[in-house]
């Protein structure tokens, strides 16, 4: 408080205050102290003791000591003078006069854009379709057993016949097997026909990736706690036992010595990836819900003996119905159709009912008011509380295209295809133990925990989907030229009647903004009522 006719306030303060302060400074200081003795800091260097009196030569030893220190203080000041001549030569640098051609950071900066445009061009010119068909040949041409990997929701519209003609034409007696992902999605009846119907034409494993692989650092500190394992539904993994038994019996019969390298193949985000880290144990590939991930070829080795292809996914060919299109393209990612377009071509194949149960939403009229629904329900909204279309769209093309979504298809009586005849499918399961085929599908069945028929939605299958696998065949779309806005046009039209060419177009739309809005003049006493206002008095 401050007293009066004093100019500073008093700094008395009470006894039992004044003690609390101190305490609290001792145990303070106390605290660093203890901190301080556990980092190891503040304690005394041990004395050197030097060379005992008893020890021999210890003249010399002591010359060579003496040596060293020498050699030491002389190595500092040769740093000393070397930095502070590279500092005067900086001031130098930086006091003389310089054009701006030549200023370093003019100079850095034009190279950085340089190199920035080149990545980009590179970038652009290595991610073609024309460099993933390659990248697809090259993993049919190296390897010698070949994994086709089928979602198990629709295994016939994931079939390329063009890939499986290419693997069974190739020299070098390659073998072809097809992998049913993603079995936990599907129900249990369903699966078993699906094998029974495909094992016909070609061997057939069942499997499901484990989807919560970590890299090898994250893996070593779970391993120092080894309580908290995760038995989560999504870590859980079956066929990978099966699939693992029935490659090595195959490599010790036809490569004794060698390494057996296995390719795996399929359409974007159906699994290849996720199969690749479930052999190996720890994530080796990148895999998420976002398709076309996986724009290279990756090697990775499981064994010594045993060797993985991870591939790009399969370039679907612009021929096949839209709904295929939708599920098995990277048309929406390209940019080269809408997600609204793709979510509109899927509603149309699945039942109403089933999916307003799936996605516990009310009735909806057509496929834009059911976005806005999932997008409310979902929590998607922008500035003023609008459902953010696009953001609602994308969730439910990766709910199908990822492994969320339980739906399934009919599975329907297949006869051969044109390149596919009994001796080619004699030979290509020649040398395959089919007996631990058959036992390991038993027990992946027996031990994966199966959806509800009736809460999976039923999903009409459009036969098999055709895919690019010769760089020739790829065309590359033109970019589409800007358009007049469609209100201009439709007026232009209402006017004029057809356009003919584009120049018209644009001199009318150029004429109908430059006219200004003009108003007849009116005779003021000319209307029964006198009490009207005149506009011309306004506007002249």
């Amino acid at each position: 408080m401050k007293r009066p006719k004093l100019k500073k306030a008093s700094k008395r303060v009470s006894c039992s205050q004044r003690y609390k302060i101190q305490k609290k400074v001792r145990e303070h200081h106390r605290k660093l102290k203890k901190e301080a003795g556990k980092k190891g800091v503040g304690k005394r260097a041990k004395k050197d003791l030097g060379v005992p009196n008893i020890a021999p030569f210890k003249e010399e030893v002591l010359r060579e000591a003496e040596q060293r220190k020498l050699k030491v203080e002389e190595e500092k000041e040769k740093r000393k003078k070397e930095k502070i001549d590279e500092r005067a030569k900086r001031k130098k640098e930086r006091d003389a006069p310089r054009s701006e051609s030549e200023n370093p950071k003019t100079k850095k900066a034009r190279m950085d854009t340089d190199e920035k445009e080149v990545s980009k061009k590179s970038a652009i010119k290595t991610y073609t379709k024309q460099f993933l068909c390659s990248e697809i040949n090259t993993v049919i041409d190296q390897s010698d057993v070949i994994l086709e990997v089928l979602d198990a929701r629709d295994p016939l519209g994931y079939r390329c016949p063009q890939l499986e003609e290419a693997v069974l034409t190739r020299p070098g007696n390659k073998k072809l097997l097809l992998v049913l992902t993603k079995i936990d999605l599907v129900p249990q009846e369903n699966v078993e026909k699906w094998i029974q119907c495909l094992e016909k034409e070609f061997p057939v494993v069942a499997f499901k990736a484990s989807t919560q692989l970590v890299d090898k650092t994250v893996q070593e500190k779970k391993r120092r706690f080894p309580d908290s394992l995760d038995k989560s539904r999504a870590s859980l993994c079956f066929g990978n036992a099966c699939l693992f038994a029935l490659l090595e019996s195959y490599q010790a019969t036809s490569k004794p010595e060698g390494t057996l390298k296995v390719g795996v193949v399929g359409f974007p985000n159906v699994g290849k990836s996720s199969l690749v880290n479930t052999m190996k144990g720890i994530r080796a590939c990148n895999a998420g819900v976002k398709r076309g991930i996986t724009k290279t070829m990756q090697d990775v080795f499981i064994q010594k003996n045993l060797k993985l292809y991870d591939s790009p996914g399969i370039v679907a060919s612009p021929s096949n119905p839209p709904a295929s299109m939708a599920l098995r393209s990277l048309q929406v990612e390209e940019g080269e159709e809408k997600a609204l377009e793709a979510v509109r071509t899927l509603l149309k194949q699945c039942d109403k009912v089933q999916v307003m149960l799936q996605y516990n939403i009310p009735d909806y009229r057509n496929s834009l008011e059911f976005i806005t629904l999932l997008a409310k329900k979902r929590g998607y909204l922008m500035k003023g509380g609008v459902a953010n279309m696009e953001q609602s769209a994308n969730t439910f093309l990766d709910d199908w295209t990822g492994a969320k979504l339980s739906y399934h298809c009919r599975v329907e009586g297949l006869s051969l295809p044109p390149y596919l005849s009994e001796t080619v499918v004699t030979e290509n399961k020649k040398g395959l133990n089919l007996l631990k085929l058959q036992t390991g599908n038993e027990a992946t069945l027996q031990g994966v925990k199966y959806p509800n028929k009736a809460s999976s939605i039923s999903l009409i299958s459009k036969g098999p989907t055709a895919g690019l696998l010769s760089p020739t065949n790829v065309v590359q779309k033109p970019v589409p030229k800007p358009r007049e806005e469609v209100k201009e046009l439709e007026v232009l039209n209402r006017e004029s009647g057809p356009v003919e060419d584009t120049k018209d177009v644009q001199k009318t739309a150029n004429k109908n903004k430059n006219n200004k809005v003009q108003f007849q003049s009116v005779p003021v006493g000319t209307s029964p009522n006198n009490d009207t206002y005149d506009f011309n008095t306004d506007f002249k």
